[in-house]
């Protein structure tokens, strides 16, 4: 069993078929019994991909219905959420700062940083990040993060 934190460009493969969606199905399956974070945000920016790509065609209406069901399930079942706490703003505020990321981007390292700090101590491993985006990639192998890109799991 490992332990993973999802940002949104790797959740969101779950849900939308894209390059490595098979691969986060896997991972996030409940048969997997990974523990599985996500920022509080990533359910704002999930809901968004989906009624983005419903409003722009791609999705019908009861397809994006069902994917968004189907994710506020996992939020409530399935994944563990990290809440946007003062010390989390101010670590992403530090990030921002530090690695010129955007603001979400610098929220998602900081919720990365938090998880990595519940597991290491107590010696279970380390947390893996697993993010499409190469920009907070780096930023998170920056700060000693382990992180996967599901685009390199097609």
């Amino acid at each position: 069993m490992a332990v993973f934190i999802f940002d949104t460009s790797g959740l969101v493969k779950r849900h939308v078929t894209e390059t490595g969606s098979t691969w986060v199905r896997s991972l996030t399956h409940a048969k997997s019994a990974h523990t599985i974070y996500i920022a509080r945000i990533t359910v704002v920016e999930i809901t968004s991909a989906i009624t983005r790509r419903q409003r722009g065609g791609t999705l019908s209406p009861a397809q994006a219905a069902a994917m968004l069901g189907h994710f506020r399930r996992h939020v409530t079942q399935r994944y563990l959420i990290l809440e946007m706490t003062l010390p989390l703003l101010a670590e992403a505020t530090r990030s921002a700062r530090a690695h010129g990321l955007r603001a979400y981007d610098a929220v998602q390292l900081a919720a990365a940083l938090e998880a990595e700090r519940i597991y290491q101590p107590v010696g279970l491993g380390p947390v893996t990040l697993i993010s499409a985006d190469r920009e907070l990639n780096a930023a998170a192998i920056a700060e000693g993060l382990t992180v996967d890109d599901p685009n390199n799991h097609p």
